[in-house]
């Protein structure tokens, strides 16, 4: 192939709604394949070929009738398939045990980190939807109205899977408490 094939198309014929699409999402993208990589310059190149991806096929992803959930799923692949070609697993559930303000705050850091642990796990055993609503909510803040509009679903439908997100994991923290001695 030659170097013309492997260039960035000139700014003129990137279309005016890909590039809002690309100011709106990439960030968000490199947040959540960072949290997934541990890695930000690898999170970055991951979402960027994502990105590419998209906007080679932008006609085609406008077609569909969930733009915005097929390209978060066209990222989260992409990072994924990432990962998988390095060797690397996910780190995703281990940082997520380690960045509670409660850790950092906490007069008894073991048991605190065996809280977090805990949670780390039963984050892990959702669906993926829970799961990127909960990281997405409360490990990067966003609000209903923004995850929504990122993960291609309606506000309800946030409300709906966090409030089954947190049922399963007070559920699951609740039964391993009383497996424990």
């Amino acid at each position: 192939m030659t170097d013309e094939q492997h260039s960035p198309a000139p700014m003129a014929l990137i279309p005016l709604d890909f590039s809002a699409f690309h100011r709106l999402h990439r960030e968000v993208y490199v947040r959540w394949s960072e949290r997934y990589l541990g890695n930000r310059a690898d999170a970055e190149e991951a979402v960027d070929e994502a990105i590419e991806k998209l906007h080679d096929s932008w006609s085609t992803v406008l077609a569909t009738d969930n733009p915005a959930g097929y390209a978060w799923q066209v990222m989260k692949h992409r990072t994924i398939d990432y990962a998988r070609a390095r060797g690397r697993r996910s780190t995703l559930i281990n940082t997520l045990a380690f960045e509670t303000t409660a850790l950092r705050d906490a007069v008894d850091p073991i048991g605190e980190l065996e809280d977090s642990l805990a949670l780390a796990r039963a984050v892990a055993a959702l669906s993926d939807r829970q799961r990127d609503v909960i990281v997405l909510r409360y490990y990067e803040g966003y609000s209903n109205r923004e995850i929504a509009g990122h993960l291609g679903i309606t506000e309800a439908g946030v409300r709906s899977t966090e409030r089954y997100a947190r049922r399963r994991l007070r559920d699951a923290l609740t039964e391993e408490r009383h497996e424990q001695p």
